[in-house]
């Protein structure tokens, strides 16, 4: 029997930095060698330029960029293998087609390609903007065992697996860039399950991990041997090498058991990918901090403590801006959120801002009764303020606006929907309040009173959101349904929710889009968010006739 050392570069890159990808997978293949003695290292997809690249794959220069960089890993790549995803163009004069790639590298040459087969062209991804389909098996000698490269979408069809083995592999290397939402991991793990229980062939599926815009990468990386049981299983949300064996015997591989993280709680899960999702965002934009309005409501008081979670405290600048009809319950509250995380935090009020702009506009209202135009400026005062304090010292305003709210067009345009990144904008109310007791399971982070109290915008004499919106208890289901899973109004009436709240709730979302397509970008953690995920038009009849 030969035992096999690969090792799986659960690694975050950033999209566009060529030349320090680079040095950063030199650099993890140096580390595989000497702390690993890896025989084998896998890389995630397109790692070379980051995932996704986007319009950035439509530049020549770009291609040019990844074949000097990777000559300069070929230099160092000793007598072990590197599988690295790379966009490869094949002529770059006449500009034949563009290619999602892999490369197989040893002792400095490159001794297999393999393009990607299946090109996702839903939800989040847009491969066929860019590639040309790949239609061959890649099957490598690697140590002495023939091992078929997969490029992710390539795991969830059923023609690259079977043509890897029909050409002879007897294990699948599958190199991916899959993002997060929930309840993922275990959609992965069926998929490859699935595939093996036809081919029984081990699996090996290397993910990347961190932030890219909207999109989270969890990592995640597993190990399923060829009983479809998992051998390995890395953590997720976590960076670094794992190394796996494999056993050789007769040109059938084996995988012996080895360590298994455990599974993630819905909670804990979605917190991290908040987490992973603003620290990436910040710091891979080279912000100085960041900048949060504290209302002493839930959903700051969870942004708040996110943020803190992910660049510490001392780079968090917290702001309560309190209004004639702010409560001091929540200006105490959000002073004991400061407290406790030990973040710095002002007090501005904005009385004195909004009683200049309403003398301002004294004669423009002449005459017209007090309406949510007088809230809404508010809002703004609220917003420029945040606008102001991060632009003069260079750091980015978060938004606190949840799901929910942006479903329903419940924010103001430049008021509080006025930032550079929404913690929240995937996260629903119903679970914005899970999360808060899931962060409070160990020591009351989020004080006990902003959990229980009734939510509320304090923008007028006491105020819910009750008195505008159904309960999210009621409001968060329909919601579901018709935003992540396209159902239509006599759907969710025949599954038991009263016609006129669903009509109602209906109206409200198709009527709030031209305010989400100008709403800060967040992170994405369900099947189905606002954003590049989610594309509806601003103009549109199409409810018109049906509504009631």
């Amino acid at each position: 029997m030969k035992t096999i050392r690969i090792v799986l570069a659960q690694s975050n890159f950033l999209v566009g930095d060529i030349e320090g990808n680079a040095h950063k997978i030199i650099d993890l293949c140096a580390q595989a060698r000497q702390r690993h003695q890896a025989d084998l290292i896998l890389f995630p997809e397109l790692a070379l330029v980051g995932y996704p690249p986007e319009d950035l794959l439509l530049r020549k220069d770009l291609y040019l960029r990844c074949q000097r960089a990777i000559k300069d890993i070929q230099q160092q790549v000793g007598d072990f293998y590197v599988v690295m995803g790379i966009p490869l163009r094949d002529d770059l004069g006449n500009e034949k087609g563009m290619y999602n790639a892999a490369l197989v590298l040893h002792q400095q040459q490159i001794i297999a390609r393999y393009n990607k087969q299946a090109l996702p062209n839903y939800s989040v991804f847009d491969e066929k903007r860019y590639f040309i389909a790949g239609d061959e098996p890649c099957v490598v000698d690697i140590a002495g065992v023939p091992m078929g490269i997969t490029i992710c979408e390539d795991i969830w069809v059923e023609a690259p697996v079977q043509r890897s083995v029909a050409a002879g592999a007897r294990m699948i290397l599958n190199i991916n860039a899959s993002p997060y939402h929930l309840r993922k991991d275990a959609e992965r793990h069926q998929v490859v399950r699935d595939h093996i229980h036809k081919y029984a062939v081990p699996i090996a599926y290397v993910n990347q991990i961190g932030g890219q815009d909207e999109l989270v990468f969890d990592g995640a990386s597993f190990v399923l041997n060829a009983n479809a049981e998992c051998m390995f299983q890395a953590p997720a949300f976590e960076e670094d090498l794992y190394p796996v064996e494999l056993h050789v015997t007769n040109n059938s591989v084996s995988v012996p058991q080895q360590t298994c993280a455990p599974v993630l709680s819905e909670e804990e899960s979605a917190y991290r990918a908040l987490v992973t999702g603003v620290r990436d965002y910040v710091r891979k934009n080279n912000f100085n901090g960041v900048v949060i309005g504290l209302s002493g409501g839930i959903d700051s008081a969870l942004t708040l403590a996110i943020v803190v979670d992910a660049i510490g405290a001392e780079g968090v600048e917290g702001v309560l801006m309190p209004s004639r009809y702010t409560s001091t319950m929540s200006v105490e509250d959000a002073k004991q959120e400061c407290h406790t995380l030990g973040v710095a935090y002002d007090l501005i009020s904005i009385e004195p801002a909004f009683i200049t702009f309403m003398e301002m506009l004294k004669e423009a209202f002449a005459g017209m009764p007090v309406d949510t135009t007088e809230e809404n400026i508010q809002a703004r005062c609220r917003g420029l303020i945040l606008m102001a304090i991060a632009n003069k010292k260079r750091k980015i305003a978060m938004t606190t606006g949840n799901k929910s709210e942006m479903a329903v067009g419940y924010a103001t345009l430049y008021g509080d929907m006025a930032g550079g990144f929404d913690v929240l904008k995937d996260v629903s109310k119903t679970l914005v309040y899970r999360l808060a007791r899931w962060r409070n399971r160990e020591k009351e982070i989020i004080p006990q009173r902003v959990i229980d109290r009734p939510p509320s915008a304090e923008l007028a004499p006491d105020q819910k959101d009750s008195d505008s919106l159904p309960d999210y208890a009621v409001l968060d289901p329909i919601l579901m349904r018709y935003v992540e899973l396209d159902q239509s109004p006599e759907d969710i009436i025949a599954a038991g929710f009263d016609e006129a709240t669903v009509r109602r709730v209906i109206r409200l979302v198709d009527g709030a889009e031209h305010k989400r397509r100008q709403a800060p970008p967040g992170v994405r953690i369900t099947p189905r968010a606002f954003g590049r995920d989610r594309r509806y038009p601003l103009t549109s009849g199409y409810h018109r006739h049906r509504q009631k």
